[in-house]
């Protein structure tokens, strides 16, 4: 099996684009953590909530507490950069969006619930057509979302999910699966509505998974055959299959 698709230039770059944003992403969750700390040094802790960071400006121009001015320059330039960050991750996210947008094949994945831009960009740069996969199983084993196999007496047993290979791609996959996990209650379509008696067999994260494995084996589907998706047109083995 084939892990490691050989990727054309301009899908080195555009990953470069997904690559950086990622990091960018990675030091802004730093910075916050960062500065959230020492603000509750100083006895000014602030909730997990994204919304309570907007108090940041506040809470170092207010002169009633007693961090030192050293302190209060410091941490603003932190805030300052966090802001900086958000433009860089913002600009990247617009290209990204672009990019998806003009190519075919992307437009056709996005047509999946809970998978976007993002994800359909990074799909189609990381594996290209899909054709070197032989089909859609072992498209979704290179992305680690198929179960660990021990066997023992000659019994096979399901362990959980290998997480081998392109674990960027799986990560947005798994975010997208947990979108439209969360509305899935709204559709009626065949997939939402094994979707919904899975979680009640299995679990939620489970059944997040298994729908990562479903959207991973679709798009395979997709790339390979050029074929619009239409979720109630899907074959039962996509609509109604486990992982």
């Amino acid at each position: 099996m084939r892990f490691v698709p050989t990727k054309i230039v301009h899908q080195q770059g555009v990953m470069t684009m997904h690559r950086m944003r990622q990091g960018w992403i990675e030091e802004r969750t730093a910075s916050i953590n960062r500065v959230r700390g020492l603000l509750a040094e100083f006895g000014l802790p602030l909730p997990q909530r994204t919304a309570a960071l907007k108090r940041i400006p506040e809470l170092l121009e207010d002169a009633s507490n007693e961090m030192p001015g050293i302190a209060r320059a410091a941490l603003m330039a932190g805030w300052q950069h966090l802001g900086v960050i958000n433009e860089r991750i913002a600009e990247l996210d617009c290209r990204i969006r672009e990019h998806a947008k003009m190519d075919e094949s992307a437009r056709r994945i996005m047509e999946l619930p809970g998978v976007g831009a993002l994800t359909a960009s990074a799909v189609i740069d990381a594996v290209g057509d899909g054709r070197e996969f032989k089909n859609s199983r072992q498209f979704a084993a290179c992305l680690g979302l198929t179960p660990s196999q021990s066997s023992s007496g000659g019994k096979v047993q399901l362990g959980r999910i290998t997480k081998r290979g392109d674990g960027y791609v799986r990560m947005l996959l798994i975010m997208g699966a947990h979108s439209a996990l969360l509305t899935a209650s709204r559709r009626t379509d065949r997939i939402s509505r094994w979707l919904i008696e899975l979680q009640a067999k299995v679990g939620w994260r489970k059944a997040l998974v298994a729908l990562a494995n479903k959207h991973a084996r679709i798009i395979w589907s997709l790339l390979t055959k050029k074929e619009a998706f239409v979720v109630d047109h899907l074959p039962a083995r996509f609509a109604e299959d486990s992982v």
